[in-house]
């Protein structure tokens, strides 16, 4: 009988050990739970390889980080460029996807437009995107898509800036314009100096081209039929610039740029802004949409800030061009330092 009560009490005190251990394991979950922090998975995709666009990505992570993202904390990317490759562009939106990112930034007009193509479900922040409207990525600037919204690189004065000092300061006629075809952003750009061109007499001369191999045999299709060449902000053409600019040096043929990058690598002028800075824009978006504060319908689509003409002294001596000191009474100039 001794024995038995014994047994029984033994029983007992072990059933109340194993509850309170499975009781502090359980306290033990609901900690922790309470105290991880949900880290954010952000699939950056970039078309292509080049100081803008990179300035771009750069300006968007920093954003991030001064709203209170910093990688290996409490956000981490999946950084993936397209090397100029359409195909690329598409192939990366669905891995993300596939990996359940939280959201995408997607920088170029073709890395974007892929991105829609993959989802209609995560946020998609963009920039870098010249026509937002007619690429087909959202509906209207103050009401974008669902899931979409982002910062244009273009402003409406920044071309029509460059091109009457490309035909009123440095007398050119005969304008070339290199391009991919196959970028809309691209298009929409040389319609729009076609349009300049013919407002004040002059002629566009265009030379497209499909990859970036095919550069500079296009450029040196312009010599001897054009007075100045014209850049847009077409990103297969930008990422192998440095071709474009040698062939404008060696037959002194001014080069302008759509955006001010370019420009500092050697194209005589361009009108534009800090790609960075638009890069920036298009974070802060992205912390309001991570913070749970928005949904990207509720942002509408920003463009780039003030504008400037900036002037490359260099460039303009390697290309023939003459620096008129009166110019800087609406441009400014850069020297390399």
């Amino acid at each position: 009988m001794n024995n038995s009560i014994k047994l029984f009490f033994s029983m007992i005190a072990f059933g109340i050990i194993a509850l309170s251990g499975c009781g502090q394991e359980t306290a033990n979950e609901t900690s922790k739970t309470k105290d991880e922090k949900k880290v954010f998975k952000i699939g950056l995709t970039q078309f292509a390889e080049h100081p803008s666009l990179d300035a771009a990505s750069e300006g968007f992570i920093k954003a991030l980080e001064d709203e209170g993202f910093e990688e290996g904390d409490n956000i981490e990317y999946d950084k993936q460029n397209a090397q100029a490759d359409m195909n690329n562009t598409q192939t990366i939106a669905n891995n993300f996807v596939g990996d359940k990112v939280d959201l995408i930034f997607a920088n170029a007009t073709p890395s974007a437009v892929s991105a829609l193509n993959a989802t209609k479900d995560i946020p998609i922040l963009f920039t870098s995107v010249t026509d937002p409207i007619g690429s087909g990525l959202v509906e209207a600037f103050e009401k974008p898509g669902e899931n979409i919204t982002g910062t244009t690189d273009y402003h409406p004065d920044a071309t029509a800036t460059t091109f009457n000092f490309i035909i009123d300061s440095i007398g050119a006629k005969n304008i070339g314009v290199i391009y991919n075809a196959g970028e809309q952003n691209s298009e929409v750009q040389v319609d729009e100096v076609k349009k300049l061109a013919d407002s004040k007499s002059a002629k566009i001369v265009e030379a497209s081209i499909s990859t970036s191999a095919e550069v500079k045999q296009a450029v040196e299709s312009l010599v001897g039929r054009v007075d100045a060449i014209y850049v847009p902000t077409d990103n297969t053409v930008v990422s192998a610039l440095e071709s474009v600019i040698s062939v404008a040096n060696s037959n002194k043929i001014p080069l302008f740029a759509g955006e001010l990058d370019s420009m500092k690598r050697g194209a005589v002028a361009a009108s534009g802004f800090n790609y960075y800075d638009i890069g920036y824009q298009t974070g802060k978006m992205a912390a309001e949409i991570l913070k749970g504060n928005k949904t990207p319908a509720e942002i509408p689509v920003e463009l780039p800030g003030s504008l400037s003409l900036i002037i490359n002294k260099k460039a303009a001596e390697d290309q023939g061009v003459e620096v008129k000191e009166e110019w800087g009474e609406n441009a400014e100039f850069y020297e390399e330092k």
